[in-house]
């Protein structure tokens, strides 16, 4: 198809979606609320919505009130059955897929239920609105041109019971129209490879005989993707090896300490980053302008949101409130109800607003992804700016890390321990050690108290990580692939302790 009129198309479908985003930016709550009422009526005669009587609610307070906030653990045996084959029991139309997920807070496998409406209206419409919203950004872009790269999960999709799981990433692309693999890259049957090790040279093989203008997955597994296209190319920048590449869109993890490695093989001051943030439950918000950090939570995607606020998690005061209620600067851990019949579901991430109209957040954290063995309250988010800072100050580049607490003994202060993967490591890792202490201290005023005079923390302890710890770590817990994350932060010494001793 030529590509004025794919740019005319494109325009078409971005005008008449842009007036529709417009509508719940500007009344936000009016649709959250007509969207619970919705889901509320679909689910009434589902054996959920009978228990807790929908076809009664007819407020979020009442809402509130009778269903109660639910975690994997307590849905897990209604999605056995509905993976089983059994219908109408969280959702009435029949949920055929389910996400397969090791998850980031337990090794236990996550089944997560995708229904049609869900793939249709959410991750589906959110791949458009994606593309709408960087077309209108850069009404010069050439995406169109050529392909885009995806890098999503190592798994096949397997039938069980008449129902399918695996990678989301492979549910995606299963379902995908016919046309969309004409636009994207690799194949279907490289993205569906299994070997991940075999898989990636199978996609520098395809990839870099194709025109790419864009790419998308995870920052971590993308990089090690790109430098093996940059290795078996022998270029020193991907414009070498992709002329007309304009934009990289990211999510799942932070982008913080990868930044400084990506504009080292992309080295245009005009190349775009556009962050998303997504899970396995669903879509749930985009970078909506050019070089901000910030994203618009999309509202009208099948799912209403609702938010507990960090100091009160896990104590007896632990309340979630709507949308209308949340304020900005503030940590949130997210609760969801979905088009996927999951109901006042905890997804085990934290966000903070910036701005509440229209509604913007940044992604902080996970909700059992932080340390607060000592009051200290330290956050992926504290932690990543930290390391970006002291990064650059000591001119060194990072590939992973992971942090636990070090526990009180007798009259022993506690401290915390890092273990860190370097690209580049530090001349000075004694001064390194010391500087990111400093940084922590400046981004979180909990930490510092702590810090104050080695009051209650002494200073942390860095271990500088052999090449491939990490990778080898995932691989040796069947976790290697696109989705999959090195843990950050814990309050236990489980996951620290198991990599020093294969350090």
């Amino acid at each position: 198809m030529p590509i004025p009129l794919v740019n005319s198309i494109a325009s078409w479908f971005l005008k008449k979606r842009i007036h529709q985003m417009e509508l719940f930016i500007k009344y936000p709550h009016e649709v959250q609320n007509e969207l619970l009422k919705n889901l509320l009526i679909k689910a009434k005669n589902t054996e959920y919505g009978r228990r807790y009587k929908f076809s009664e609610i007819n407020s979020y307070e009442t809402f509130r009130q009778r269903v109660p906030i639910q975690k994997y653990e307590d849905y897990e045996a209604l999605i056995e059955r509905s993976r089983k084959g059994e219908n109408n029991i969280f959702w009435p139309t029949p949920i055929k897929w389910f996400a397969k997920s090791s998850g980031t807070t337990s090794a236990k496998s996550k089944f997560i239920p995708v229904s049609q409406d869900s793939l249709e209206d959410c991750h589906y419409a959110a791949g458009k609105d994606l593309l709408c919203i960087y077309l209108n950004n850069n009404p010069q872009s050439q995406l169109f041109t050529g392909k885009s790269l995806r890098l999503g999960g190592s798994k096949e999709l397997y039938q069980e019971n008449g129902t399918s799981y695996g990678d989301l990433s492979a549910i995606l692309i299963d379902n995908m129209p016919f046309w969309a693999e004409f636009s994207s890259t690799p194949s279907n049957e490289v993205s569906l490879m299994h070997d991940w090790e075999y898989k990636m040279q199978a996609i520098v093989n395809e990839t870099i005989k194709e025109k790419v203008t864009s790419l998308a997955g995870v920052p971590s597994w993308m990089l090690v993707l790109l430098n093996n296209v940059l290795e078996t190319t022998g270029k020193q920048s991907l414009f070498e090896v992709w002329p007309h590449l304009e934009v990289y869109f990211h999510g799942g993890v932070s982008f913080e300490p990868y930044a400084s490695q990506y504009q080292k093989i992309l080295p245009k001051e005009d190349f775009r980053f556009y962050e998303i943030y997504n899970a396995s439950e669903g879509f749930f918000a985009c970078q909506d302008h050019n070089d901000t950090k910030e994203l618009l939570l999309m509202l009208d995607y099948g799912i209403f949101y609702e938010f507990i606020p960090m100091d009160a998690y896990g104590t007896d005061e632990e309340m979630a409130i709507p949308l209308s209620e949340v304020e900005i600067g503030k940590n949130y851990a997210v609760v969801i109800t979905t088009n996927a019949g999951l109901w006042r579901y905890k997804i085990g991430d934290t966000v903070r607003f910036t701005n509440t109209s229209p509604y913007r957040v940044k992604v902080s954290g996970r909700t059992k992804h932080h340390i607060n063995v000592f009051g200290e309250e330290l956050i992926i988010e504290n932690a990543e700016s930290a390391l970006k800072k002291v990064c650059l100050m000591t001119n060194c580049e990072i590939i992973d890390y992971t942090v636990a607490p070090i526990f009180m003994e007798g009259r022993e202060k506690g401290a915390h321990e890092w273990i860190v993967e370097f690209k580049t490591p530090p001349k000075d890792i004694d001064n390194f050690t010391h500087q990111l202490d400093l940084a922590l201290q400046e981004v979180n005023s909990d930490y510092e108290a702590k810090r104050y005079n080695n009051m209650t923390l002494n200073m942390p302890t860095i271990h500088m990580a052999r090449k491939d710890l990490f990778y080898d770590w995932l691989k040796k817990h069947n976790r290697v692939g696109g989705q999959h994350k090195v843990p950050r932060l814990s309050n236990s010494r489980t996951y620290l302790e198991e990599l020093l001793n294969m350090k």
